[in-house]
């Protein structure tokens, strides 16, 4: 059942989603050269706490830390440890912050140091897709026009479109109706976006094949073919006009 937020809850909304973002942009500027994903995940968590936060996904279905992070060939719902990144890794953070009885949650991927350009060019199209479909996050168009967008836009650019995790809806639970598919899903259904529906949408990219697999660690997902995976992901407001992005790319930790 899809839920439409009132103007209180909307700005409760707002909150939770500053603090979200603000972690997400703590989370990559820490990406360099010798820092562990562990001490990336410990700085956030501080973060969203010293806001009057808690973090979403600690312990979430006994998810074992606050933010993901994968990296590389990891598409997403990497586990936090001791792992040192390197120059020329790319870093997916996936962030959730819980604030006032609401949900935020974003990700977006960074590179270390210098890149190859495959991976440049990666993270700048799983980015970019994420704002050619929310061309269509507008109240009368449908769920469909918004993930052929991103499917259209990934697939012209050579890459593919992760199939079996998708965006959702988000408020009081981290996850709630709609599913939200970056490919067109016959299943999905079509529903048409609402003024007041609030929605995180969530590109994941492939280098290469869609095809993945979950470690056994049960978290961490991984291409099939071992290329480069991007996540880039906001949560985002339908209105009687232009989608809010209650997650805000440009928002610093204060």
């Amino acid at each position: 059942m899809i839920t439409l937020k009132s103007s209180r809850e909307i700005d409760l909304m707002r909150q939770a989603g500053k603090i979200t973002a603000a972690a997400r942009a703590l989370a990559g500027a820490m990406v360099a050269p010798g820092v562990t994903t562990r001490e990336i995940d410990r700085a956030v968590a501080r973060y969203i706490r010293s806001q009057g936060a808690v973090p979403s996904f600690l312990h979430y279905n006994g998810y074992p830390a606050s933010v993901c992070i994968s990296v590389n060939d990891e598409v997403i719902h990497g586990i936090p440890g001791s792992r040192v990144i390197k120059e020329g890794d790319i870093v997916s953070v996936d962030v959730g912050a819980f604030k006032d009885g609401f949900h935020g949650d974003c990700a977006g991927t960074y590179p270390c140091g210098e890149v190859s350009e495959e991976a440049r060019r990666l993270i700048e199209v799983t980015r970019q897709s994420f704002f050619e479909g929310i061309r269509y996050a507008r109240e009368g168009c449908r769920l469909p026009d918004l993930s052929g967008a991103i499917q259209r836009y990934v697939e012209a650019n050579g890459f593919s479109v992760v199939r079996e995790f998708v965006g959702h809806g988000i408020g009081r639970k981290m996850h709630e109706d709609p599913e939200v598919p970056n490919y067109v899903e016959p299943k999905a259904g079509r529903p048409r976006f609402l003024r007041g529906m609030t929605i995180a949408v969530e590109p994941m990219v492939n280098a290469g094949g869609v095809g993945v697999y979950t470690m056994p660690d049960g978290w961490t997902v991984r291409t099939a073919d071992g290329r480069l995976s991007a996540h880039y992901e906001n949560t985002i407001l339908i209105t009687d006009g232009e989608p809010e992005l209650l997650t805000d790319p440009d928002a610093k930790a204060e």
